[in-house]
């Protein structure tokens, strides 16, 4: 198996305090007398240029102490050379502190800080100094202006925008800012009403939201676009440095005499980026302009490279933030601190600084502070402060290459930065009796603390934690906790593979105690050694009636295959085996449903009556007819009604019958002469003989109904007429 033919493990060797010092790659050896007096102190130095910086926070672990002295966040000379500490890198160096307790210390120099491009990092958030001014009265403001024509390199809006947002994310509260593009004409993307440079301060994020949203178009000229960004300039008079980027591909009609001598009157220095377009790399033209305008020419081969060259360009216009006093200022001891211990003041004058201002946080210490400026959270010369678990220190001039020339003769040089390091420096050396171990099983770690006093007592009752970084670059806090007397237990998960930096806290004054782990592969690919006395220890159970099992020999040996084959492993000698099983909680569940269903048959009355009114709307969806509309309630009744009225009219007409002779005379209850003098009347105009009526009574004329009452009444009347006529 491939996977697993390779291992790889975690060594931590303590020794003497050790110190990795950063310094930019086209810079090498300028520092090489602080190096050699700091060697001197017994205090070891790593020298890494920043074109060969760190890739992975385990090579950071070999380091107590961290030098940025004088880097910048990107440099070189041109297109090919220039390089730049990527975010991770600088996440890297923060976390290193912050978690993991390694001291973190940047010097100052004219590209440092927030000279260097350093502003907006996560390595700001890190020291005691912020790298903006705010004051208007301490520091001049720059201004620059991004022109884009690269319209017709590939992924230009993508890259055009990336370059757009690292310069506007580089530049302070106060400076200004302005962008040209080409959309039918030459437009500014912002300010147009203010003249087209606006401060960036309070208009950022407007900034870079227009950015988000612009398209580049080719543009057909240079000359309008440099006569607006001159009459831009000429409208910030307070700027103190004034530059504008120019990318094309060199296609547009070259600018005129008059265009560029405008812009060399407001001392604006053009740096040109010529990007490949057509076949064809470079432009003379756009080289004229930078070299007539003092600014630098970039031939880009690598669409890779600019985001970098927009960070070194842009910085350009925070070069206003280096203070250079004339005379030289003397730094003055203000606060008591272990870096200064021993030390007199005034120190030696200083050339120059990085202007900073300093955090509004009690944690700050400011320790030196120069007279100028005036403002004395802007005069900050060396400030320290804990971040997290490490200590951060920011000296804002540099170590006597420019600046501090005067220190290096001062008896109290090697004094200072020797103590200024070791204060940063994470506690080193001895840990005293405590010792830490690892173990990886089935994708956790477990972490094993041992703690011992000097006379070789444990100790109880310890408070300690650790802090895990995984291979994601994600952190865990680990609680650690006594299991027995001296011995602290913690685990956490570890199933990906990759380098597990782990450092453990034993407590207040005691030092860290470092380790790691490495997951090489995934434990399906640990090789595994069977438990043989497990298995011959369950191959020797005796079946009940049965002989004991058997433990083949040849296991899974790929080379005898053919005597694994011949091996039945199904025993056909253990007698058959019978159990029994109650079949009471079946009776139980099939009676409860027959009770259940006897109770539903006679107490719940089912109707199917909605069945027919479904099967009727069926029937009209598959027939695709219109369903019939039900007759209204009020019509049925009325209707209903009707028939009972006309029902009982005919059953009174049928009840009330008058016989004459052998003639049989009906009489209709309701009509106007329903009476029997009206009937004898007719049958004298038709000349039969009078006669007495009589009365013929219905079969059911042992009830009296109101009809046989009625008939009762009109004869009671007809004859108290008939008395009434004699």
């Amino acid at each position: 198996m491939l996977q697993n033919n390779v291992a790889t493990t975690f060594t931590h060797v303590r020794g003497r305090g050790h110190v990795l010092f950063i310094e930019n790659w086209n810079d090498q050896g300028a520092a090489d007398d602080f190096i050699k007096r700091l060697r001197q102190e017994e205090i070891e130095v790593t020298v890494q240029p920043s074109d060969h910086l760190y890739t992975s926070l385990a090579e950071l672990q070999r380091y107590d102490s961290v030098i940025l002295a004088g880097v910048s966040r990107s440099a070189g000379s041109d297109a090919d050379t220039v390089v730049s500490f990527s975010d991770a890198q600088i996440r890297m160096l923060v976390r290193n502190t912050r978690e993991l307790g390694c001291g973190l210390i940047m010097m100052g120099g004219p590209d440092s800080f927030g000279a260097g491009g350093w502003t907006g990092t996560e390595l700001e958030k890190a020291m005691p100094v912020d790298f903006q001014i705010k004051s208007a009265k301490v520091v001049p403001v720059g201004a620059l202006v991004l022109m884009m024509h690269a319209g017709e390199m590939p992924q230009a809006n993508y890259w055009q925008k990336r370059i757009a947002f690292e310069s506007i994310k580089l530049l302070g509260n106060r400076d200004y800012c302005g962008l040209i593009q080409w959309n039918g004409t030459d437009q500014w993307l912002w300010g147009q009403s203010r003249g087209g440079l606006l401060r960036v301060g309070p208009a950022r994020k407007m900034m870079l939201a227009r950015v988000d949203q612009m398209t580049i178009g080719d543009m057909p000229a240079f000359d309008p676009a440099l006569k607006m960004a001159a009459t831009a300039f000429a409208g910030v008079r307070q700027a103190a440095v004034k530059h504008m980027i120019v990318i094309s591909d060199g296609d547009p009609v070259q600018p005129t005499a008059t265009a560029i001598a405008a812009l060399k009157k407001q001392g604006v220095k053009v740096t040109t980026v010529a990007v490949g377009s057509h076949g064809r790399l470079g432009s003379q033209m756009m080289q004229n302009l930078a070299q007539q305008t003092g600014g630098k020419y970039y031939e880009v081969r690598s669409a890779n490279a600019l985001p970098k060259i927009y960070q070194r360009e842009a910085r350009r216009v925070a070069r206003s933030l280096v203070y250079e006093p004339r005379p030289p200022v003397r730094p003055a001891i203000v606060s008591s601190h272990e870096i200064v211990q021993g030390l007199q003041s005034p120190l030696p004058p200083v050339s120059g600084f990085v202007l900073t201002s300093v955090k509004q946080n009690p944690l700050v210490e400011v320790i030196l502070r120069s007279p100028k400026p005036v403002a004395k959270k802007n005069a900050t010369i060396l400030a320290a402060w804990t971040y997290g678990a490490g200590k951060a220190v920011a000296l804002t001039t540099d170590s006597g290459q420019r600046w501090a020339q005067r220190w290096t003769g001062w008896d109290g040089y090697d004094k200072l930065f020797s103590q200024m390091v070791r204060w940063s420096m994470r506690p080193f050396g001895d840990t005293g009796n405590f010792s830490v171990a690892t173990h990886v099983q089935d994708g956790q770690t477990q972490i094993i603390v041992t703690a011992q006093d000097e006379n070789e007592e444990y100790l109880n009752d310890q408070s300690m934690k650790a802090t895990i970084i995984a291979p994601d670059m994600t952190t865990r806090t680990v609680p650690i906790g006594q299991t027995a007397p001296g011995r602290y237990v913690g685990s956490f998960p570890s199933q990906a593979t990759g380098s597990y930096l782990i450092m453990v806290n034993p407590g207040v004054g005691r030092a860290a105690l470092r380790t790691g782990v490495n997951i090489g592969y995934s434990v399906e690919y640990l090789d595994r050694e069977a438990n043989m006395e497990l298995l011959k220890s369950l191959a020797g159970l005796v079946a009940r009636h049965g002989a004991a099992g058997v433990l083949s020999k040849p296991g899974l040996d790929s080379k005898r295959v053919d005597l694994l084959l011949r091996e039945n492993p199904f025993r056909r000698d253990l007698p058959p085996v019978m159990t029994g099983q109650s079949v009471w909680p079946l009776m139980v569940l099939v009676g409860s449903c027959l009770f259940f269903a006897d109770v539903f048959v006679r107490r719940v009355q089912v109707n199917f009556l909605w069945v027919l009114p479904w099967l009727s709307r069926m029937r009209d969806g598959v027939l695709r007819r219109a369903p019939e509309t039900p007759e209204p309630e009020t019509i049925g009744r009325l209707k209903s009604r009707k028939r009972q009225i006309g029902a009982d009219i005919d059953n009174r007409r049928a009840q009330a019958r008058f016989e004459l002779g052998d003639r049989e005379l009906d009489v209709d209850p309701l009509a106007e002469d329903a009476t029997p003098a009206g009937s004898l009347a007719k049958q004298g105009k038709s000349g039969l003989p009078p006669v007495r009526p009589t009365l013929e009574t219905s079969e059911e004329a042992n009830e009296e109904s109101y009809t046989e009452r009625l008939l009762k009444a009109k004869k009671k009347l007809w004859r108290e007429r008939n008395q009434d006529g004699r």
